[in-house]
């Protein structure tokens, strides 16, 4: 399958009690970049969801945001300071028993002692929030995979049909070269008529100029290199990601026969033609640049 690397992907669910949300958004870059964005108490998770993302992703600039809410989670512990505790009751009972009063210790009253109860916040197991994260991180991935697939095959159908005027392009020059070299050894000819009148024209003469003329204006075997590129194109775009950097590769090689055909061509028909192969070829170069 063919990957576009622009995407976009999301994911939510709950870790340790806490509700995480999982964004992914990609743009074109020619290698992979991967940015996450933590709330500053879980950045422990950033390795792990970075090489979550490595896994699925080969190129591209990866913005990752991870959204952490805690405030339904049970995450406060009340603690009871025991020593302190037994330390106010044991006054309380001596003040009673010292001075003959009644001793009316209740719950509620010693609750109300300086430091005698303290909330705190539930220490978190790391490495199960982290793992946590990085679950929902992968359902994110799977989301952003399924629009990436999407966009991909718009991509191999563009490309597979600029292929097919690419292959009709380089028909049609294979066609029209033969023509060229029939074409110039008749002017020549009519030249040195005009030129030489009766005393005629060594035939010979002829046949080694136009030989001369077409072995400097053949193009066999650019056609065929490009006939060859594109048969390991449409090869390409039926094995799937990641093949974007191959086929930046490849179409500069279209590219060089492409510029080499319009250099030896002496016949403006073919020359226009020329013109329209690198048009299509140049298409080809902006639109992989979208793939993965």
């Amino acid at each position: 399958m063919i990957k576009s690397m622009t995407g976009y992907g999301s994911a939510k669910g709950t870790v340790e009690g806490i509700e995480v949300s999982v964004e992914l958004k990609s743009v074109n870059n020619k290698f992979l970049d991967t940015s996450v964005r933590l709330p500053r108490s879980f950045i422990f998770a950033e390795e792990t969801v970075k090489a979550a993302v490595q896994s699925h992703i080969s190129r591209g600039k990866v913005d990752v945001f991870v959204t952490v809410d805690t405030s339904m989670a049970d995450d406060m512990v009340v603690r009871v300071n025991e020593p302190l505790l037994k330390g106010y009751i044991d006054a309380l009972q001596h003040i009673a028993d010292e001075y003959a009063l009644p001793n009316d210790i209740s719950v509620m009253s010693v609750s109300r002692f300086p430091d005698i109860l303290s909330v705190e916040k539930k220490e978190l197991d790391a490495d199960a929030v982290a793992d946590g994260i990085k679950s929902i991180a992968e359902q994110a991935l799977q989301d952003f995979d399924s629009m990436r697939v999407r966009e991909g095959e718009k991509l191999r159908n563009d490309v597979l049909l600029k292929l097919e005027n690419i292959e009709n392009f380089v028909g049609i020059i294979e066609e029209s070269a033969p023509k060229t070299v029939t074409e110039y050894r008749q002017r020549l000819l009519q030249k040195l008529n005009e030129v030489l009148g009766s005393a005629g024209v060594d035939e010979s003469r002829i046949i080694t100029e136009a030989a001369i003329f077409a072995d400097k204006v053949a193009v066999d075997e650019e056609t065929v290199r490009l006939r060859s590129h594109i048969s390991q194109l449409r090869t390409m775009l039926e094995t799937g990601s990641p093949i974007g950097r191959k086929i930046d590769f490849l179409m500069q090689e279209f590219n060089r026969e492409a510029n080499t055909t319009g250099s030896k061509c002496q016949n403006s028909d073919i020359a226009h033609v020329v013109v329209d192969l690198k048009s299509e070829i140049e298409k080809i170069r902006e639109q992989i640049q979208n793939i993965e």
